[in-house]
C-alpha cells in the first residue's frame, strides 16, 4: 500500500476511537440492528469505513458483505476482518450504474469522503462542515446493489451511508428488500426525500429514524412516506439514519 501520511493516519485514528473507543456503542448497535436482523441473515454494509457495523452484525449471527472504496479504509477493514468467513469485503463504490467515479477524500475526517460534488458544495453551507477539506481525490470503480444481489444473494437488511450518494445507490436497485437504512443530513435533505420516493417506486414502506449515532429509534409508532417526509423536512439540525421496512402485502 502506498506511503501514509500524518493526515491520513489521524483520520483513521479519529475513526478508529470514535466509531470503536465509546463505551456502550456496540451494544447500543446490537440491540437496535436486532430488530431487523437474526443469525444467518445475510447483510449488506454500503459504506462500511471502520467496519463497527460489521462487528455489531456478526455478533448477531450475519454474514456481512461489507463495501467500502477508500483504500486506506479498505486495509483497515482487511486487517480487522479479513481472515473471517462471515465477512465478504468489496472495494468498490456502489452508484445508478457500473463503471467508474471520482472519489473526493476527506483525509483528516474519512466519515465525509463522497463521490457527490453537489452533496460536498451543499454541506459546506453548514457551519460544523466549515473547516472540512476535501483535499485528495481518486478513481474508483463503480458497481450497483442488483449487481452485489447477483453476486451474493439478496440482503435482509442493508445499510447506505455514502455522504450525498444515497439516492444513487438505491437508483442501482430495482427489486425491493426487506429493511434498510440511509443516511439524512439537513443540508442534504433532498437526498433523503429523494430515497423515500425511490424505495416507494420498488414497494411499500415505513419509516422510522435514528439521530446520529443514538442507534434508538424516534417513534414508537412506524411512520408513513409521506410523515417520514414531513419529519425530514422540518429538521434542521443534526444528521442520522432513515430507517424502512418493507410493508408485507396483507398489511
Amino acid at each position: 500500500m502506498a506511503h501514509i501520511g500524518w493526515r491520513e493516519r489521524l483520520g483513521l485514528w479519529r475513526s478508529l476511537l470514535m466509531y470503536y473507543g465509546i463505551p456502550g456503542r456496540q451494544s447500543r448497535m446490537r440491540r437496535c440492528y436486532g430488530q431487523f436482523i437474526r443469525s444467518g441473515d445475510l447483510c449488506f454494509e454500503i459504506g462500511a469505513h471502520v467496519g463497527n457495523r460489521v462487528l455489531a452484525w456478526r455478533t448477531l449471527g450475519a454474514k456481512v458483505v461489507a463495501v467500502e472504496p477508500q483504500p486506506l479504509l479498505m486495509q483497515t477493514l482487511r486487517n480487522r476482518y479479513g481472515q473471517d468467513p462471515g465477512v465478504t469485503l468489496v472495494e468498490e463504490a456502489l452508484g445508478a450504474e457500473p463503471g467508474e467515479a471520482t472519489l473526493f477524500i476527506s483525509t483528516r475526517t474519512p466519515t465525509v469522503t463522497t463521490l457527490s460534488r453537489d452533496w460536498i458544495s451543499q454541506v459546506q453551507q453548514d457551519p460544523s462542515f466549515q473547516s472540512v477539506q476535501w483535499d485528495r481525490d481518486v478513481t474508483v470503480p463503480v458497481t450497483t446493489l442488483d449487481a452485489l444481489i447477483e453476486a451474493h444473494g439478496e440482503p435482509r437488511f442493508c445499510k447506505i451511508d455514502v455522504e450525498g450518494f444515497e439516492l444513487a445507490v438505491l437508483q442501482g436497485l430495482s427489486r425491493p428488500i426487506a429493511a434498510l437504512s440511509f443516511e439524512y443530513i439537513p443540508a442534504s435533505i433532498g437526498t433523503a426525500l429523494g430515497c423515500i420516493e425511490r424505495l416507494e417506486a420498488l414497494s411499500h414502506y415505513e419509516y422510522n429514524l435514528a439521530p446520529g449515532e443514538t442507534h434508538r429509534l424516534s417513534f414508537e409508532r412506524w411512520l408513513a412516506p409521506g410523515e417520514m417526509a414531513r419529519v425530514l423536512e422540518s429538521t434542521r439540525e443534526g444528521s442520522g439514519d432513515v430507517y424502512a421496512r418493507r410493508l408485507t402485502p396483507a398489511r
